[in-house]
């Protein structure tokens, strides 16, 4: 049972986190954020999350114990604001990918209503990246459908997509319908629509867990393509305000959400009326977040989600520089 707000309004929410231990996992996620309870193998951490094989649980305060999804049914104005909505919009990720991804696609709007699954389109911040680090993201000009199924039978794809390194910082855009894969030494936070439809092309001959090849989705995949994706895929973020104890980017717009990239000097506070939820994910540095009904600490990896029914929220960092993601979704679809 949710436990009902004195006053009508909720505080800063963090989550236990949902790690996966996907075969191409590895130990960033535990030994950078101080996740002790981090399995050796981790490839994701689910950090809010509305979905049955991966539910966000309220970790802090009077609602801890609570999963998203009950507050969701309970107070969805509340969380999100005065849309309609019955989940949660948004998946929040923490991917650690010690080997390469499968060379996979996901549906997007359109496709999805044609063809089902659920709609996915996703971004990729790079948290962290090895020396020559790397993913594929789009393909080479003049692939068509008949190419493609060639190469997948040669065991020869990788020449007819796009591969860009990437370093930290580096921000990859993923539109449903766009093949892609993270390679290996990739950190990276990923933010996308609240869907696990994914379609495997291409799984570098590797197996499973249980031995046997991971099931391929060729046919399904080829359905959802967009064959004419061939755009350069890194995006530079563009600065929108500066102040002597603030700057700020935009890290990245699309239909689903709006993205920033801010940086806080000193102790200053940063006031923020909300008409919609937000989502902190800090980069770097520690700071309180204050509201009227209770706090939270942020710490470098922590995720934070700030209620539409929160009317103001203050951000005081506690040393020289704290650096943030503010995650916000667009609700007007």
């Amino acid at each position: 049972m949710v436990a009902v707000m004195q006053d009508g309004n909720l505080y800063p929410l963090q989550f236990v986190p949902v790690y996966k231990d996907y075969i191409w996992g590895g130990k960033k996620i535990g030994e950078r954020y101080n996740r002790d309870s981090a399995p050796d193998c981790c490839a994701e951490s689910w950090e809010i999350a509305d979905r049955v094989d991966g539910m966000s649980v309220v970790a802090n305060g009077s609602l801890a114990g609570n999963t998203l999804r009950q507050l969701m049914q309970e107070m969805p104005k509340e969380i999100l604001g005065t849309r309609g909505y019955r989940e949660f919009p948004l998946l929040v990720k923490i991917i650690d990918a010690a080997k390469p991804l499968s060379i996979q696609v996901h549906p997007g709007d359109d496709s999805s209503e044609r063809y089902g699954g659920e709609p996915k389109t996703e971004m990729w911040y790079l948290l962290d990246a090895d020396d020559g680090a790397y993913v594929y993201a789009g393909m080479a000009r003049g692939v068509t459908p008949h190419r493609f199924r060639l190469a997948l039978e040669k065991d020869d794809l990788v020449p007819l997509l796009q591969r860009t390194p990437v370093q930290q910082g580096d921000i990859i855009f993923i539109p449903g319908g766009r093949v892609h894969a993270i390679g290996a030494g990739c950190l990276l936070l990923e933010v996308q629509q609240n869907s696990n439809t994914t379609y495997r092309l291409y799984d570098w001959g590797r197996l499973g867990n249980d031995r046997k090849p991971r099931e391929l989705h060729i046919d399904q995949a080829f359905e959802v393509v967009n064959w004419d994706d061939s755009t350069p895929q890194t995006i530079s973020p563009a600065p929108i305000g500066h102040s002597s104890a603030q700057e700020s980017q935009e890290v990245l717009r699309c239909s689903y959400f709006f993205m920033q990239r801010i940086l806080l000097s000193g102790t200053r506070v940063w006031p923020e009326t909300l008409e919609q939820c937000h989502i902190l994910f800090a980069l770097r540095g520690t700071a309180r977040v204050s509201t009227s009904n209770g706090d939270a600490m942020i710490v470098p990896g922590s995720s934070t989600l700030l209620p539409a029914s929160v009317r103001n929220y203050e951000v005081a960092s506690d040393g020289p520089v704290l650096e943030i993601i503010k995650i916000v979704p667009l609700l007007g679809n």
